[in-house]
């Protein structure tokens, strides 16, 4: 049957209801991630599974319990038993845990460390009569129950309450808060009201284990059993529940479920993994070891916050992301690397590097493998839809597929793709490994006619209009103009950039019945009529915002799909055509799309199909709103020198908290309870009180901080999921103490000693400049009485020099009067010497002859020339004159040398008195040479030297 618009628009609307009220998809499989011992280092096998409130993980382990936070797993074992098989968790973060022969609760202290909790010590255990496994918790109301094979253990008001079985227990569920157990002799149980009532028509199960019950509607309940199947109990009796999930389990056992938004039921199997399948039993999907499944026996499965499905295998956990919009053919269905799809007579066709791949379409995908088209072996890279015709561009030739097992080889050259002839609806061009072909619809169909020549270069990337051929290769456009016969390229021309602008050319595209040229996200078109390129520049706005794309292809639907650095988005068209860009739902398949080769197979909204490296993924546009959710950030641990807080275990926040200054380095694990793309969740953080700015976004889960100095800090955080949403920031404080010696007494302390000195120093300033005040006084005193004393001496060696000055003048004065009187003396010398020399002459004269008269007068005046010249004494009152003023003198140089001769000392007086030779050779009366002889031997008494003068060593003395 051949797809009509109308035929494809019913199939839509009625797989777009179908898909609005649901979340699981009967398309393809979903993204299934496996754990495995080495991840999680605990034991193999997983009994149970629950969630906290922050979207933490717990996991009932062979080796304890074990916690997952979408990055990190921690382990935590019970006293005395090893083996965890039930969990619960109630509202206010504890978490219920039975083993064997034990059970209590984890709850967060004070530091945000799971402490434990045995209730069990409340029982008196008989050694002979241990508690057993506990094999189920259930929550009801303010009741904790735990179930083992002999007992159920009531736990409310931290009072336990024991009730045994009336025979031996299997396995307890809660149905619309009703609680029920299955006994081996009585059936299935009902507690109510501190008695156990049996339901009617449940022993027929005696038999049989029974592993789960379901609520379904009109208050009727699905029980799943290990080997007899599913039944169907009404309020009167059991019912098998036939239908195709029933044979599964009949044939492969079941080991109890878990229902899925109301509206689905996954039920576990010992054989072949899980199936889900809706309320009438039909299976919607069939996940086992062949799909991805690490194991085949599935113990637990759960349903996430997020409805995705948790399941605990006899070896390992499985992770199956079934709120995704997407879901994956890949090697289980025995696909490999997809070059485009396409929907023709009721068939999926897949063009892949293996060759082309078909699988039945009636919108339910989910067993069987895609089969090999016969003679498509090899590498195919197009599939055509023309003329209600399936082309292939295959590497060994353009071929017709007319159905999966008749192919029709058109012409044997490798092709590329092919593109109808604009007002030419007979002809097809072809693209080739070198060159193009064209083909025509004959009487007899459609066949290959003649190669094209003038041109020999092949490529992927081409589109035609009404008058050119244009192709992209190797960075080049070429614009291509054929014959009117379609024989050859008439003129062929190559461009290398669209405007002057603008350099390179990035891509072609068709879309909006127009061929546009790209580069750097502006779109031209060509003038034929003016032989250039313009920019359309509505076209280019709307991709403004959108990341440099690297091709384009337009949609059935009209949506644009682009392809850039390795990642895909899609801007929706909308009624009134405008665009909505959409990236973030394809983040997951970042690095998965073929590179030059976007394939994108719209059938409707919710049937689009990508092909990838690893298979063909499936996309439902209507499931992508509820899908994308904004995450959740915690800081798991705060960590510093001998000390951690957990902040990630149940509790959202701790008070502040001090830590001491020889502990100011911390450490800080972050995480955010996302499960889907775990690999591509980044972080960013802000240390307020050490920066103000946000890290760059980092997938590092660890943080640390050294040598921070005190104060108070506030740690911010936020994550950002693989589709690109932030969560709102999460915030921690804490402060560093300062060290004692900047501690805030401390502080006190130093001020009061600062206080105390600055208070001691204006003490002892005042005492000091009082101190000082009275020694300036003194000094003051002592500088007048110094400026006194030598205004004083400075007068008296003013009157000494004044005295000097006199006594030197009256010296020299006195030496002028010496020098007057030794003038004067030796004038009367020289006088005496006269009348002396007159008297010898009076001697001489003959007196005889003159008479008595002149005789008596000659006489007379001889007597009076004598008594003269006798009665003068001015000679020896002169030496007596100069000895007394010159007394000091002569002292002293007597004193310096003794062997001095007084006659000696007269001269030294005479030369002192500066007195010349002549002088002193009348004085002395002697001769001149007798003066010179005198002053020599003066000399030599002296000992003084040639050059030294003898008047001035005199008068220094």
């Amino acid at each position: 049957m051949k797809y009509t618009s109308l035929n494809l628009l019913l199939l839509g609307l009625l797989m777009t209801s179908t898909l609005l009220t649901s979340q699981v998809k009967n398309i393809g499989l979903p993204d299934i991630r496996n754990y495995k011992r080495s991840d999680y280092k605990g034991g193999t096998q997983n009994w149970d599974i629950d969630q906290d409130k922050n979207g933490n993980l717990y996991f009932a382990n062979n080796n304890g319990l074990l916690q997952f936070d979408g990055s990190s797993w921690k382990k935590y074992s019970l006293p005395n038993s090893f083996a965890v098989r039930s969990i619960k968790i109630d509202d206010s973060g504890k978490i219920f845990v039975g083993g064997y022969s034990e059970f209590g609760f984890f709850e967060s202290n004070k530091k945000g460390k799971l402490e434990y909790f045995s209730l069990s010590k409340m029982i008196n255990k008989d050694a002979n009569n241990p508690i057993d496994f506990i094999w189920k918790i259930h929550i009801r109301g303010i009741e904790v129950i735990f179930q083992s094979f002999e007992k159920i253990y009531i736990y409310k008001n931290k009072q336990l309450k024991i009730r045994n079985a009336p025979n031996r227990f299997q396995f307890s569920f809660i149905i619309n808060n009703k609680l029920y157990l299955q006994d081996i002799a009585l059936g299935i149980l009902e507690y109510k009201n501190d008695t156990f009532i049996p339901l009617k028509g449940s022993r027929i199960l005696n038999n049989n284990e029974v592993w789960g019950m379901f609520p379904m509607p009109n208050n009727k309940i699905l029980v799943a059993t290990l080997s007899k199947g599913l039944f169907i109990y009404d309020g009167k009796g059991m019912t098998p529940w036939k239908n195709e999930a029933n044979e599964f389990i009949k044939k492969n056992s079941s080991l109890g479920g878990v229902n899925i938004t109301n509206r689905f039921i996954a039920i576990n199997s010992v054989l072949d993994g899980i199936i889900i399948c809706d309320l009438n039993g039909k299976i919607i999907q069939h996940i086992n070891h062949k799909k991805g499944l690490q194991n085949n026996t599935v113990l637990t499965s759960f349903i996430d916050n997020k409805n995705n499905l948790w399941l605990g295998l006899d070896n390992g956990i499985a992770f199956i992301n079934e709120s995704s919009p997407f879901s994956y053919f890949g090697f289980s269905y025995d696909l490999s690397t997809v070059y485009a799809s396409v929907i023709f007579n009721d068939k999926l066709y897949v063009a892949t590097n293996q060759g082309v791949f078909c699988h039945t379409w009636n919108k339910t995908i989910k067993e069987d493998a895609f089969s090999l088209v016969k003679g498509t072996t090899g590498q195919a890279w197009d599939l055509q839809i023309i003329d209600n015709l399936l082309f292939c561009a295959h590497n060994r030739g353009a071929l017709l597929i007319e159905s999966p097992n008749a192919v029709k080889i058109l012409d044997n050259r490798g092709y590329f793709g092919f593109k109808k002839i604009p007002n030419h609806p007979n002809f097809i061009i072809g693209s080739t490994y070198n060159g193009f072909t064209l083909f025509e619809k004959t009487q007899n169909g459609w066949e290959f006619k003649n190669k094209i020549a003038g041109f020999n270069k092949s490529t992927n990337t081409f589109e035609i209009d009404r008058y050119n051929l244009w192709l992209k290769k190797d960075d080049l456009l070429y614009q291509l103009e054929l014959s009117k016969n379609l024989t050859k390229f008439t003129k062929i021309k190559c461009y290398q950039q669209l405007a002057k602008e603008t350099k390179g050319i990035t891509s072609i595209q068709h879309f909006n019945n127009k061929i546009y040229f790209q580069t750097k996200n502006h779109f031209y078109k060509y003038s034929q009529q003016q032989g250039t390129f313009y920019e359309d520049q509505t076209i280019s706005a709307i991709f403004k915002n959108v990341p440099l794309i690297n091709a384009l292809t337009e949609d059935r639907l009209g949506n644009l799909w682009y392809a850039f650095d390795e990642s895909l988005g899609v801007l929706l068209k909308s009624t009134n055509s405008t665009y909505k860009n959409s990236i973030s739902p394809f983040s997951n398949l970042t690095g998965n799309l073929v590179n030059n080769y976007l394939s994108i197979n719209t059938v409707d909204s919710a049937n689009v199909f990508i092909g990838l490296t690893d298979g063909l993924a499936h996309y439902n546009a209507s499931l992508s709103k509820s899908f994308i959710t904004k995450p959740k950030v915690f800081i798991q641990s705060f960590s510093f020198p001998n000390d951690t807080l957990l902040l990630g275990n149940g509790r959202t926040k701790l008070n502040d908290y001090t830590i001491p200054y020889k502990s100011n380095s911390v450490r800080f694990i972050f995480s955010s309870p996302t499960y889907e793309n775990v690999e591509n969740v980044e972080f960013s953080y802000l240390l307020n009180g050490f920066t103000d700015k946000w890290s760059p976004w980092s997938t590092s889960l660890i943080k640390e901080y050294t040598n921070l100095r005190e104060g108070n800090y506030k740690m911010k955080l936020k994550a950002r999921n693989s589709y690109g949403i932030e969560s709102d920031s999460t915030t921690f404080n804490f402060t560093i103490s300062p060290p004692w010696y900047r501690h805030f007494l401390t502080y006190l302390f130093y001020i009061s000693i600062i206080i105390a000195t600055i208070l001691f120093i204006q003490r002892r300033i005042k005492v000091k400049i009082r101190k000082n005040k009275y020694y300036e006084t003194i000094e003051q005193r002592r500088i007048y009485l110094e400026k006194e004393s030598k205004i004083r001496q400075e007068q008296y060696k003013l009157e000494k020099e004044i005295e000097k000055l006199q006594n030197d003048k009256l010296q020299i004065k006195i030496l002028t009067k010496d020098k007057e009187l030794v003038n004067n003396s030796l004038q009367v010398v020289k006088k005496n010497k006269i009348l002396n020399g007159i008297i010898h002459k009076l001697k001489d004269i003959n007196v005889e002859s003159f008479d008595d008269s002149t005789k008596l007068k000659l006489n007379k005046l001889n007597k009076s020339i004598t008594k003269e010249v006798t009665a003068d004494k001015s000679w020896n009152d002169l030496e007596k004159h100069i000895k007394n003023v010159h007394f000091d003198f002569l002292k002293r140089l007597k004193e310096k040398h003794p062997t001095i001769s007084p006659r000696e000392l007269d001269l030294s007086t005479y030369l002192l008195m500066n007195m010349s030779t002549k002088e002193i050779a009348e004085i002395m009366n002697i001769s001149n040479g007798g003066v010179e002889l005198a002053r020599y031997r003066l000399r030599k008494k002296l000992q003084l030297n040639k050059k030294e003068n003898l008047v001035g060593f005199l008068i220094a003395i």
